[in-house]
């Protein structure tokens, strides 16, 4: 199955419960006006859209309606389409000029980490690239054993150690080994320890000082993954995770679960920062990198 239909399918609990709403709140009106904006505003932040972004894209329908851009409500969908491409905005590539390349992943346990990153990791390697894994995420044992499996499943090589292990001392140890083994990418897992932030800043700064002085020049990716099924609360982690560390790109899990992808319109609205990968299931293939014309196609089609 191609991705752009797997992404439909994934997508097809927002589908029906916001954009299959818009259809019916566009039948009962019979022209474009301030009515049908207040209904389609009230769908759009019930859907995880968030106020800020339903208030940019109602401000915009009604600018449309103004110029007189916009008569007919069977013109809505198509400026609509439009606008939420613009919003969003385009996906951006990884950043790997250099070799090795470094990839930190962060976020919070449960969000999907390290599936996340044994699906970038069988990507990257599908695509020719030689990529080692650092399971630094040493708090908790299943972790690495969770990671492992990924590793092996997608073809990736990884460096790790025990349980209790400092953190900081397996980043060393996997950049000594991408080094020797001249890889092309090297990926690093951390803890998604937010409930205690001061710990999880430290840990993240020692892990830099360590990417810093032994990879100087290396270009660098900051992911944070973040779960779709929990809304706007994974909003909120983000903007926690952004005092935390300079965050890169978003990964957005679990979009097949959640009938709220409006989420992907809020967190481009109140962060700024890009979605470069979307998951739509739990196969090692069902991710790939964000791209919003596919993602507003998904929506509609």
């Amino acid at each position: 199955m191609a991705f752009l239909d797997k992404l439909k399918q994934g997508l097809s609990k927002t589908k029906s419960a916001i954009f299959g709403q818009i259809d019916e709140v566009l039948k009962a009106f019979v022209r474009v006006d301030e009515d049908l904006l207040d209904e389609l505003e009230e769908l759009l932040i019930t859907s995880d859209v968030g106020v800020n972004a339903t208030e940019e894209i109602i401000d915009r329908l009604r600018d449309a309606i103004k110029d007189g851009r916009l008569k007919e409500k069977e013109d809505v969908e198509g400026a609509l389409r439009e606008i939420l491409e613009e919003m969003i905005g385009a996906g951006e590539e990884l950043n790997l000029s250099t070799t090795p390349a470094v990839i930190l992943v962060i976020g919070v346990n449960g969000a999907g980490k390290t599936t996340s990153i044994g699906k970038i990791s069988n990507r990257l390697i599908g695509k020719g690239k030689k990529v080692v894994v650092a399971a630094a995420d040493t708090f908790r044992a299943a972790a690495i054993d969770q990671l492992a499996v990924w590793c092996e499943r997608s073809g990736a090589e990884i460096v790790r150690q025990n349980e209790g292990s400092d953190p900081a001392a397996v980043v060393f140890d996997a950049i000594a080994y991408a080094k020797r083994k001249s890889a092309d990418v090297l990926i690093i897992d951390t803890a998604g320890r937010l409930h205690n932030k001061k710990n999880l800043m430290n840990e993240l700064a020692k892990i830099n000082r360590v990417i810093e002085r032994e990879l100087p020049d290396a270009a660098r990716e900051n992911l944070l993954v973040l779960d779709a099924t929990t809304g706007q609360n994974a909003i909120l982690q983000a903007k926690e995770f952004k005092n935390a560390a300079e965050i890169t790109g978003l990964v957005l899990n679990k979009l097949d679960g959640t009938a709220k992808g409006g989420i992907v319109l809020s967190i481009k609205q109140e962060l700024g920062i890009p979605v470069k990968f979307i998951g739509v299931g739990e196969k090692i293939d069902d991710m790939q990198e964000f791209d919003n014309k596919e993602f507003v196609q998904a929506l509609f089609d």
